[in-house]
């Protein structure tokens, strides 16, 4: 297999960060690519005004570049911050707010995948209780995004490295994208089915593919161990993707590894 019939998007919150966000879609047009994706590129204000919206659009336009999936507000990331939409209190309220300013966002840009990452559990919190409240902070992104032409995605992270995060594997993820179509009817909660965070729970990825390629609405990669770039580790990258393929994904694959220590643009010399 190879990665020739891929459509790989480099996702600049992890690629190009020794420059500053505006210079970010620039650089990853000059390393050949046309579309892109971020975490919430304010990790401490999940509402931003205006002129930084309008900042980061003329980049991404200038560059030539598409915004092909954005997080909603989840904290700072990477770090200890896994989400906010389970977190009762403020972080609740935090990310409810940004719904709204990242849909908008969203479709200003052509942007159709949002994703909520779920929130850690929280010490002297009942479990039940955060659950009720993400599928209702959910349902409430889910609608937002259907109104600007996206599919919510939910994410499964890692135990290893997200112990406190309780959507470790792609069934818990799947399950929860499930109850929020069944709750809103919408049809457009996505699995995002990331092949590090997968291959760090260790589960059977050929299999995990298998069962629900049909409900993933984006894929993400790295390689494992190190989450470096595509043969910097051991796992099969090329021969997974076209597993996906085979089972009829078609959609974007994010680049969401670690640059090289020669620097983000000498991170892609595996590419076709």
């Amino acid at each position: 297999m190879s990665f020739a019939d891929a459509r790989f998007d480099v996702n600049l919150s992890i690629l190009f960060t020794e420059l500053p966000l505006l210079e970010r879609p620039a650089a990853a047009a000059a390393a050949g690519f046309d579309a892109v994706e971020l975490w919430w590129p304010w990790a401490d204000d999940p509402t931003p005004g205006r002129a930084e919206l309008d900042a980061l659009r003329a980049a991404l336009e200038a560059a030539g570049t598409r915004l092909v999936g954005l997080n909603f507000y989840a904290g700072r990331l990477p770090g200890p911050d896994r989400g906010a939409l389970s977190i009762p209190g403020a972080e609740s309220d935090r990310f409810r707010a940004n719904v709204e300013v990242a849909a908008a966002f969203a479709a200003s840009v052509g942007c159709t995948a949002l994703n909520a990452l779920y929130g850690n559990r929280v010490d002297g919190v009942d479990p039940a209780e955060q659950d009720a409240l993400a599928l209702e902070n959910l349902v409430f992104a889910a609608r937002a995004a259907a109104d600007a032409g996206a599919v919510l995605l939910v994410e499964a992270l890692n135990a290893p490295e997200s112990p406190r995060y309780p959507l470790v594997g792609a069934d818990a993820a799947v399950a929860v994208a499930d109850r929020v179509d069944e709750a809103t009817g919408l049809g457009n909660a996505r699995f995002l089915l990331d092949l590090y965070h997968l291959s760090m729970n260790g589960e059977d990825l050929p299999a995990a593919i298998t069962r629900h390629a049909a409900r993933t609405g984006h894929v993400q990669i790295a390689d494992n161990p190190g989450r470096g770039a595509p043969g910097t580790g051991s796992l099969p990258l090329a021969d997974l993707l076209g597993r996906l393929r085979e089972a009829g994904y078609t959609g974007w694959t994010g680049l969401e590894y670690k640059p090289s220590a020669e620097g983000s643009a000498a991170s892609f010399s595996w590419r076709p």
